[in-house]
């Protein structure tokens, strides 16, 4: 059923003068409104809202789902009949029907599903009628596989037509064929090879290339989304006796002339395809007319003509032409146009009211002529309970003097061979007093000369009678200038300003009244008086469109420009003004249409000019110079606080105008100062201005271009402003004390031009705060601040400053927050606790002082604290610094950092405000336990000689505790600055001297010296010296790597070296023997393998003895050879770096070099660098 049936729920009028007397108590159709607030509460009869289709094909994968969905009130109540007979939905457990609708879903898993199939048909039913669904036939998708058989294979001669016949296996619905090859490749169709409708390739005239093994055809079932394959076809395509050339002839359909039948709406389908060589091309036409262009597709190479949504029209015969260069034949189709029943007018729902009479109709068309039947309530009309009020008459049906409690659901069923339609309209009698659905008090608004539609949308059964009233006094009735439609809406044919005003809409029906009233405002309409003009610009020049408007002073109207019906360019150069568009500095690209258009909500006005841009004349040259000054200043509209100025530009001198800048010059307050007041744009001859009270102005007008400002105009007139009141009053006011009794209250004063009159004065108020007391004041003049007395310390008061003058005081002052003065606080901190973290850090902790007794506003917190001596000294230190830390805000903690350790400390802790600090608390000692010491004073080596020398130090400058003794390490240095093995020795505290003995003559070593306490080392403190040598103790300032002599001798000997590798490598590939060749000959070893010829690897020469070095070399045994370095800097001895001692004491920094050194390399010889060690080395 058409979903919208129950929403056109409205009689249909009498059709035939033989029931003119029988109908003449017939009413207007009544239509339900859709306002759910007026649906609520009516009976209604079922309507089928939701249903499956008539032919539902179902995939047995998936669960069988049968709509039916109804409304009505009370909610109807549903049930099912399958194959004709009642369907017991409960007794079946795979059967389940939604809850609140008539929806069943099949589970059909694990079960036959041919079990379900059949004719299904839903009955929904309330106590005012029972509506049905169409037949639901309900059937299984089927993907049947294909029969076996065994295709022979094809030969055929080249040049002859061909046939491959599909015929696949028949499926619901039917599958969809397409011919692809063993790899899944679709076969490549042409205008030679074609796919038939029903499946078959037809080739036109083979080719040597159609042979193949493998035509395949495939059926795809889309319901199941499966896919059968036929057993592969061959052909083989012979050329040793091809066909010749021939005419065309028809592979299908056969014969001169064949018949097609089709039904109206669907899709006629007509197939032609020939055979030939060369390949016939297809064409078709239809005999005595022509084929509707609009529904005719061509598909398959013209080979099939589609045309869509078939009419009657549409039968005939169809010709279709096969051509070549040959000849050519023909075939027709005759075409037969049949029509399953089809609506011309369904049947609609009626409302009826008691004793009316309405009618069903159901007009139906078919071909062949459809039957139809009515039923009542899913009964057969001529099996219903005997009805004297019912007529049938073989579509139609009149119900007369309906009576309540006749509601019922009618159905009618068209029919033909071809199918069937069937539809339900309920008939509901209601009896309802009328209701106006129309919001009341709406407002309609329309602009003069045109229709005004003032709605009256109401409900009610019997149909209620609309009558309006014009301001409630005047009744309006149907004339020249009122139509009122049979909606209830008034129409005013042209509305007039005299239209505007209130009325009045009653609805009325034979159960009540109901009244509405709406509001009708008339506006002017929108005009363009001045509209913009055509124009003709040099380039770079500026263009102005003027388009000034006229419109209703209540509507706000919009001004839009476009440019050749478009929106105008992102570009600063086009301006909008209120009335006007300037287009600056144009280019060519700038010319075109343009177009202003003033919207407002009701209507709008159009009007456009054109723009031609033209070349610049060249000569004489354009001379850009400030514009002249503007000239006769005029004054009009003046009141007390506004005027507006005019002028007459000055010439341009070639630079259009952007701006006019207006300034005035106060001749009461400010002579001879002129003051910037507003500005407006280059195309403004006029300006409103916003003026003052109490100032004697005199005006004067810039013009500002490109080039720059104008002189200024001539003065205006001057223009004297009444006095009044104060506008505004001082700015800034604050509140501050400067004593501890005092508020002193300060702002900044008006200025002459702000006080708006003589006999400025302050009206100075002030309270305390939360007191909820009096406003105190006092009047003063000529002065900023006023200060208050005899107050309490540092309390809140509320204060405000008013403006006032002789003719009245300023707006209601706002309240501002100020304190007294402050005095100093009156209480100290209490309960001071010490926390000492460690040997530097403590934490103190106070409890804070009362708010009251700080007397003011709460700075923070002062904590004075000074060392009073070390724990291991008796008396006190007198020249120990006090020092201070303050925390700010309410705090009752902080942190003490940079302590000493070891140390007696002494605090105590004062409170701030901003006047000052109060009483110290009492004061409180602690302790800092011990620390690591710091560095021993100073380090020294005395008395140095072949094998011994000797340390002196001095202790720490601070202990940071008792004294536990020294620790002291020492190692060689090499030649290398290589590091050898760490000693260790701990001293007594009280050693300050010690003599090394047992030393290597001629080297230096490193000392590191640090003391400690029970919590460690402290820092070490570190020195180097050499033992004295037999002779004389080389400088190890002086490199001989660096000397020129050394280097110049390096050189040679590496030159030397690279020139007898050459020699060598020149006499290896000659064949010859060198001396250590002949060597090994003459010494054959077993290990030693000879080279083979065919791996090209040298096997008479191998180093048996694990690459022994050379006689003479220093490479060490891990076979790497040793940088030798001989920079001699602090930072290679890793003096201040991030050296470190390891696990096994020795000593990990710079020393270590780039590679770990085998413990025998730090304890070599530290001799002088010399030649031979160098040579040594480098090699």
């Amino acid at each position: 059923m058409d979903p919208t049936t129950e929403r056109n729920m409205k009689w249909v009028p009498g059709f035939g003068a033989m029931l003119l007397v029988l109908l003449s108590h017939v009413t207007s159709a009544l239509e339900v409104p859709l306002d759910p607030k007026v649906l609520e509460g009516l009976p209604q009869p079922p309507t089928i809202t939701l249903q499956s289709p008539k032919d539902y094909i179902f995939d047995p994968r998936e669960n069988i789902v049968i709509h039916c969905e109804a409304k009505g009130k009370p909610n109807p109540s549903f049930s099912w009949t399958r194959n004709g007979t009642h369907f017991d939905v409960e007794k079946d457990s795979k059967v389940l029907m939604k809850p609140g609708s008539g929806t069943l879903v099949i589970d059909i898993s694990g079960e036959k599903a041919e079990a379900y199939e059949g004719t299904y048909q839903c009955t929904a039913h309330n106590e005012h009628g029972t509506a049905v669904s169409n037949n639901i036939v309900i059937r299984q998708s089927r993907s049947p596989l294909w029969s076996k058989e065994r295709n022979e294979a094809i030969t055929v001669q080249m040049g002859v037509s061909l046939v491959l016949q599909c015929r696949p296996p028949a499926g619901l619905p039917p599958p969809v064929i397409f011919w692809m090859d063993n790899n899944f490749q679709k076969l490549q169709l042409d205008q030679r090879v074609s796919q038939a409708l029903n499946g078959d390739l037809y080739f036109s005239n083979v080719l040597r290339e159609d042979t193949r093994s493998d035509y395949i055809c495939y059926a795809r079932f889309p319901h199941t989304q499966t896919i059968q394959q036929k057993q592969p076809i061959s052909v083989t395509v012979l050329d040793n006796s091809p066909e010749g050339v021939r005419r065309p002839g028809f592979m299908m359909p056969l014969g001169p002339t064949s018949t097609k039948m089709v039904l109206r709406g669907e899709t006629l389908e007509l197939e032609c395809i020939a055979e030939g060589l060369p390949t016939p091309e297809m064409s078709w036409q239809k005999d005595g007319g022509e084929l509707p262009s609009s529904r005719t597709s061509f598909e398959n190479f013209k080979k099939t003509l589609k045309i869509s949504d078939v009419n009657e029209a549409d039968g005939g015969n169809y010709r279709c032409t096969a051509a070549n260069n040959l000849g050519t034949v023909h075939h027709i189709i005759k075409v037969t146009v049949k029509a399953a029943p089809f609506w011309v007018s369904a049947p609609r729902n009626l409302v009826l009211a008691p004793n009316e009479t309405g009618i069903l109709t159901c007009r139906v068309s078919g071909e062949p002529k459809p039957k139809i039947s009515w039923f009542v309530n899913g009964v057969p009309i001529e099996n219903a309970p005997e009805d004297h009020t019912r007529k049938v008459d073989d579509d139609t049906v009149i119900l007369s003097n309906v009576q309540s409690g006749s509601s019922a659901v009618y159905q009618c069923n068209a029919s033909n061979e071809f199918g069937y339609l069937m539809a339900n309209a309920f008939v509901s009698v209601l009896a309802e007093a009328p209701r106006v659905l129309t919001p009341p008090n709406q407002v309609y608004q329309v602009i003069t000369n045109n229709p005004a539609l003032l709605h009256c949308s109401s409900f009610g059964s019997p149909i209620p009678t609309i009558t309006w009233f014009k301001d409630s006094q005047i009744s309006i009735k149907n004339g020249d200038l009122y139509v009122i439609h049979e909606n209830g809406t008034l129409e005013i044919h042209v509305a007039q300003s005299l239209n505007s005003g209130k009325y009045t809409c009653i609805a009325t029906n034979n159960l009540g009244i109901k009244e509405n009233h709406v509001f009708l405002e008339v506006k002017e309409s929108t005009r363009i008086l001045k509209q913009p003009e055509y124009k003709v610009v040099q380039r770079g020049m500026s263009a102005v469109f003027e388009c000034k408007v006229k419109h209703d002073p209540s509507l706000v109207p919009t001004m839009t420009w476009l440019k050749d019906s478009g929106e105008l360019p992102d570009d600063e150069r086009f301006e909008v003004d209120t009335d006007s568009l300037t287009v600056k500095h144009v280019t060519d690209e700038d010319e075109g249409t343009y177009t202003c258009i003033m919207n407002t909500t009701l209507d709008h006005d159009s009007a456009s000019a054109m723009l031609t841009v033209v070349e610049a004349t060249p000569t004489p040259a354009i001379v850009y110079e400030k514009p002249d000054p503007p000239t006769d200043l005029e004054l009009t509209d003046q009141t007390d606080r506004s005027v507006q100025l005019s002028w007459i530009p000055g010439d341009d001198h070639n630079s259009p105008t952007e701006k006019f800048l207006i300034q005035y010059e106060d001749l009461l307050h400010q002579p001879g100062l002129w003051i910037n007041l507003t500005d407006v744009g280059g195309t403004s001859t006029t300006a409103q201005l916003n003026l003052s009270p109490f100032v004697y102005y005199s005006f004067r007008v810039l013009a500002q271009n490109p080039v720059g400002y104008s002189s200024p105009s001539q003065p205006s007139r001057q223009y004297r402003t009444n006095p009044a009141a104060p506008d505004e009053n001082p700015s800034d006011v604050r509140g501050v004390g400067t004593e501890s009794d005092n508020l002193v209250i300060s702002w900044t004063p008006l200025t002459g031009f702000q006080s708006n009159g003589p006999g400025l004065e302050y009206k100075v108020l002030w309270r305390q705060k939360d007191m909820d007391g009096d406003w105190l004041s006092k009047n003063v003049a000529n002065v900023s601040h006023f200060v208050v007395t005899g107050i309490p310390t540092f309390v809140p008061f509320e204060i405000k400053v008013q403006a006032m003058n002789d003719y009245g005081s300023g707006p209601e002052p706002e309240v501002f927050i100020g304190h007294s003065g402050e005095d100093l606080p009156l209480s100290a901190p209490e309960s001071v606790q010490v926390m000492v973290h460690n040997s530097t850090l403590a934490e103190v902790h106070w409890e804070p002082v009362s708010f009251p007794s700080v007397r003011g506003k709460l700075q923070g917190y002062k904590v004075y604290y000074h060392r009073e001596r070390g724990l291991h000294e008796t008396e006190k230190m007198m020249d120990e610094e006090e020092q201070v830390l303050t925390f700010s805000g309410n705090r009752s903690e902080g942190r003490l950092p940079g302590l000493q350790p070891y140390s007696l400390y002494k605090l105590f802790i004062r409170v701030i405000n901003s006047k000052g600090e109060g009483p110290q608390s009492p004061s409180k000692t602690f302790e800092t336990p011990e620390g690591v010491p710091g560095p021993p004073s100073f380090l020294k080596v005395l008395n140095p000689s072949l094998d011994s020398l000797t340390l002196e130090w001095g202790p720490p400058m601070n202990n940071n505790g008792r004294l536990a003794g020294y620790t002291l390490k020492y190692q060689p240095v090499n030649t290398t600055n290589e590091l050898g093995p760490v000693k260790v020795m701990t001293l007594m505290a009280n050693e300050t001297t010690i003599t090394l003995s047992n030393l290597n003559s001629s080297m230096l070593y490193k000392f590191y010296l640090s003391a400690k306490t029970i919590k460690g080392s402290g820092p070490i403190i570190t020195e180097e010296a050499f033992t004295v040598m037999d002779t004389a103790v080389p400088s190890r300032q002086v490199d001989i790597a660096t000397q020129g002599w050394f280097i110049g001798l390096m050189c040679a000997i590496a030159l030397l070296i690279l020139v007898l590798l050459i020699v060598c490598f020149i006499k290896r590939n000659k064949g010859g023997k060198y001396p250590v060749k002949e060597k090994e000959d003459a010494h054959q070893d077993p290990e030693i393998q000879p080279m083979k010829e065919d791996d090209g690897t040298f096997g008479e020469y191998s180093d048996t003895e694990d690459h022994k070095p050379l006689k003479g070399s220093r490479t060490p045994s891990n076979g790497t050879v040793r940088r030798d370095e001989s920079d001699d800097s602090l930072v290679d001895y890793g003096e201040g770096g991030d050296g470190q001692f390891n696990e096994d004491g020795s000593f990990i920094g710079q020393y270590s070099g780039k590679k770990e050194k085998d413990t025998h390399e730090g304890n070599e010889s530290s001799e002088a660098p010399s030649p031979v060690n160098a040579m040594n080395s480098f090699v």
